[in-house]
């Protein structure tokens, strides 16, 4: 076990704030901090310390996958980490995306290997489902709603350019892609008229807070309105958000931990100055009602919780220690990293001891087996799935 040192990515949409608190250092940052990376993607790997250098997290498992993994993982995933562990803080919305899956993902990467223009979209050949977990209030977009519901949201707003998009509604769920469809290829040259209809109409309606916030980042983005088809959650402290393949969501405000397949394949469709793909996000939507997002969590032992997911490559699990509960321990299957996200806590496993505060994390190898945490705080384990 070793402490782990995770990039940030500097986005634009990310808070100045959040990721600086949590881990003790001035505040405000120099700049937007979006994404704490802990894990070993190769798009941002964090590192150890080596005789006083830091190494990349992707050449220590290169070096001993087998070591590292263990053979259960190694079987399953291959010689690579197969979860990539997140601190997302956003004070401004994500894109519209959606992710693909695993079939989809081979395909794209291996099309866009053969392209001659060198775009891609696709970054690496794996799937990317995800969970984020709220560390406070959150606010996002994920999956879609009842049609009947959206078409009356759209229908009170009395624009009469909506008109083709209500008909595709009116047919449910047989008619979300073509409404999707109709709004993210609307004619470049309506599209500001399109959203500013919408934001007029908006104003004295329960959606106007939404409407405002989108079109005031991109008053000729039609996927303004695409978010009006899409279920809004708040998230409260603890609460997470599943998104499986193919569901499209974006993150509004808030800060969360964020624990996906290890992965950087993101289709995006509006809502960002970042390239954006129509035919390939409808391509891999999944347009059917998403009728629960949010996953509350699920008590597992004493001071510890997780929300269960439906693929193998990850699971994550919260942990509390205090003075009534000084000691928990977790079997882990296979490699893991642990985040603190208060307090101070120290991690033991059966090859090492660290000593983590709040915004410190650590990894260790599938030999550790067993995870001892103990101390006063609270932590985030990532690990892969059960096999």
């Amino acid at each position: 076990m070793e402490l782990l040192y995770g990039p940030i990515k500097a986005y634009a949409w990310g808070s100045r704030c959040a990721l600086a608190e949590l881990q003790g250092r001035p505040v405000p940052s120099e700049g937007p901090e979006a994404e704490l990376w802990l894990g070993a993607h190769p798009g941002a790997p964090a590192a150890v310390e080596r005789a006083g250098e830091r190494v990349a997290l992707t050449e220590v498992l290169a070096a001993d996958p087998a070591g590292w993994l263990g053979e259960g993982v190694l079987d399953r995933f291959g010689a690579r980490l197969p979860f990539l562990l997140k601190v997302l803080a956003a004070a401004a919305p994500l894109s519209l995306q959606a992710h693909p899956d695993a079939e989809q993902a081979r395909a794209g990467y291996a099309a866009d290997d053969a392209r001659a223009d060198g775009h891609r979209n696709y970054v690496d050949p794996f799937h990317k489902p995800e969970l984020l977990v709220a560390l406070g209030p959150m606010e996002a977009l994920c999956g879609f709603r009842d049609p009947a519901i959206s078409a009356e949201v759209l229908a009170g707003l009395g624009v009469p350019e909506l008109k083709p998009v209500l008909d595709a509604l009116d047919a449910g769920v047989a008619g979300l892609a073509e409404a999707v469809r109709l709004l993210l290829t609307w004619p470049s040259a309506q599209r500001a008229g399109l959203v500013a209809a919408v934001r007029a109409a908006a104003v004295a309606g329960p959606d106007a807070d939404l409407v405002e916030l989108l079109a005031e980042a991109y008053p000729a983005d039609p996927g303004v309105v695409v978010a009006l088809l899409l279920n809004r959650v708040r998230l409260a402290p603890g609460e997470a958000i599943w998104m499986p393949a193919g569901n499209l969501h974006a993150y509004l405000r808030g800060t969360g931990v964020e624990v996906m397949a290890a992965s950087d394949n993101v289709l995006r469709g509006g809502l960002t100055p970042k390239p954006v793909d129509v035919a390939e996000l409808l391509r891999v939507l999944r347009f059917e009602v998403l009728d629960q997002p949010v996953v509350a969590p699920r008590p597992v032992g004493e001071g510890v919780v997780t929300w269960p997911v439906q693929v193998p490559d990850f699971a994550l699990h919260r942990v509390r220690v205090n003075d009534r509960r000084p000691e928990v321990t977790l079997a882990v299957p296979g490699p893991w990293v642990v985040l603190c996200t208060s307090g101070q806590v120290t991690a033991a496993d059966l090859v090492d001891t660290v000593t983590l505060d709040a915004g410190g994390a650590a990894v260790g190898a599938a030999a550790g087996r067993v995870l001892t945490l103990s101390g006063v705080g609270e932590v985030y384990v990532a690990s892969p799935g059960p096999c």
